[in-house]
């Protein structure tokens, strides 16, 4: 992402990051990044796209590490900081890793697995030494990252995307959403994912903004950050809007028309991740005053569509495709459905992933003859804004005939005064292929009577939509960026 790293010359007097109660700028970001690629070339002169993997604590370590594994010519591979060991152990194997960079912290966790396999450990310390290097010469057509796919469906891929296909991701969403240097972020989100990665960090970078970032997760820490009008942008998935809210909530009169205030100040607010409930987008715009635009993407595409910076953000949709980013949907054997019509969401562009590592046979299936990338997403383009109807394999629910959006009874569901979150499945069956099923969690001090339940959704929806077992539980199994993992869920009918 060498483009990135060039864009830092033109700010090297500005805020970069902020964390732990430092600030530093694009200055120290380049020449700590450029010792870093000079400890990991060692006595080479090129990595050679040799993978690099990092478990580093979000902030300044985090993204020279990043810089400096790019600079070097090797291939990032981020870590997930939650993970247990056979997680971690699975991506270093899989990515061959020649290396580990890590916190003083996570040294404990990996030293023993590094010695094992014979990886290289590097622990970070307080400051890099000055160390001078000739830098080796990048093309952007070399790999430059390995994120894993969430693993909702089947084992973790990993996704390989080439300096190009970041550059084109940047961009885009620079353009798209009109980012500048005098722009400033929080960033909560994972650091093993696009959305933290790219469409904070990454942004933000490019365009000579400065980023700022929390230890862990602090709803009170949050608003204090916003009321302090220390950021101007908030990114984030709905589970953390969610969290905002509850907090918001609990909160005295005065601290809710303060933080309230300081919200209305925001250039953009962003959900995305998972899809947005539009109980949450309607409770977030009245205390924040923000419409939260709503994008779609994922791992192998970075973001494709989004609804307008400027222009009407519809409760639903996602918007239209970005700059660069070209959209089809088709049935299933491929052809191109009528407006209006549901279909498998095709994406095109320099944005799209090069390869799933040594899964060759699994690249070549997940694009089209002529060279579309197969989402497994399905969707409806409706005057031109795009709704997406689920994940063909999970989301949509074949049962007697129909096609049934398990995300569109969710969004029913939530409308109940009892229901505090839900998640939809289909269970296979013999007779109808599959049931619909749903798991409601319910809100405090609130009882669910299943019967009651049925009877109000028969008021709401078609016969053949309505649920055929429900289940009560006190929480939804989720991943680290709140999406609910459902074939986990399938277990628990």
């Amino acid at each position: 992402m060498l483009d990135l790293i060039d864009q830092a010359s033109k700010y090297l007097h500005n805020t970069a990051i902020v964390a732990d109660g430092h600030t530093r700028t694009y200055e120290a970001l380049l020449q700590q990044s450029s010792s870093l690629a000079a400890l990991v070339l060692d006595d080479e002169s090129d990595l050679r796209e040799r993978r690099v993997a990092y478990m580093v604590t979000p902030g300044f370590d985090y993204v020279m590490v990043q810089w400096g594994i790019w600079r070097a010519g090797g291939i990032a591979v981020p870590l997930c900081l939650t993970h247990p060991l056979p997680s971690l152990k699975y991506v270093l194997e899989d990515t061959d890793a020649s290396t580990i960079v890590v916190s003083p912290q996570y040294e404990n966790i990996l030293k023993d697995l590094a010695a094992q396999k014979g990886i290289r450990l590097i622990v970070l310390q307080n400051e890099l030494a000055a160390l001078e290097k000739v830098m080796p010469s990048i093309l952007p057509e070399r790999r430059a990252m390995i994120l894993y796919t969430s693993g909702t469906t089947s084992l973790p891929k990993g996704v390989v995307t080439t300096h190009n296909n970041l550059q084109a991701q940047i961009t885009s969403l620079v353009k798209a959403w009109e980012w500048s240097s005098d722009d400033a972020i929080l960033n909560v989100l994972p650091l093993h994912h696009v959305h933290g990665i790219v469409n904070v960090n990454c942004c933000a970078l490019y365009s000579g903004a400065s980023c700022r970032f929390l230890p862990a997760f602090n709803a009170a820490a949050i608003f204090d950050i916003f009321t302090r009008g220390q950021v101007n942008l908030f990114m984030a998935v709905p589970t953390i809007y969610y969290k905002l809210i509850a907090h918001y909530e609990s909160l005295s009169a005065d601290e809710q028309r303060n933080v309230s205030a300081a919200m209305k100040k925001f250039r953009l607010m962003v959900s995305g991740s998972a899809a947005l409930p539009v109980t949450i987008m309607e409770k977030w715009r009245k205390i924040s005053g923000h419409v939260l635009l709503e994008r779609y993407g994922m791992t192998e595409i970075g973001m494709a569509i989004g609804n307008p910076y400027d222009g009407e953000r519809k409760a639903g949709f996602v918007g239209m495709p970005l700059p660069g980013v070209h959209i089809r949907l088709v049935d299933d054997d491929f052809h191109d459905v009528k407006m209006g019509e549901s279909g498998e969401v095709l994406v095109k562009g320099e944005n799209v992933f090069s390869e799933y590592w040594n899964r060759q046979e699994e690249t070549k299936n997940s694009f089209s003859a002529d060279g579309w990338f197969k989402t497994g997403d399905v969707a409806i383009c409706e005057n031109g804004y795009y709704r997406i109807m689920g994940r063909n394999s999970i989301d949509i629910i074949k049962s007697g005939g129909y096609k049934i959006s398990a995300l569109e009874i969710e969004e029913i569901l939530r409308t109940n005064p009892r229901i505090k979150d839900c998640a939809v499945v289909g269970l296979e069956n013999e007779e109808w292929g599959e049931l619909v099923a749903a798991a409601i969690v319910a809100k405090e001090n609130q009882s669910i009577d299943i019967n009651m339940i049925d009877s109000w959704m028969r008021e709401r929806m078609p016969a053949y939509r309505i649920p055929r077992h429900y289940k009560v539980v006190d929480e939804l199994p989720r991943n680290t960026m709140g999406k609910v993992v459902k074939n986990d869920l399938k277990k628990i009918f």
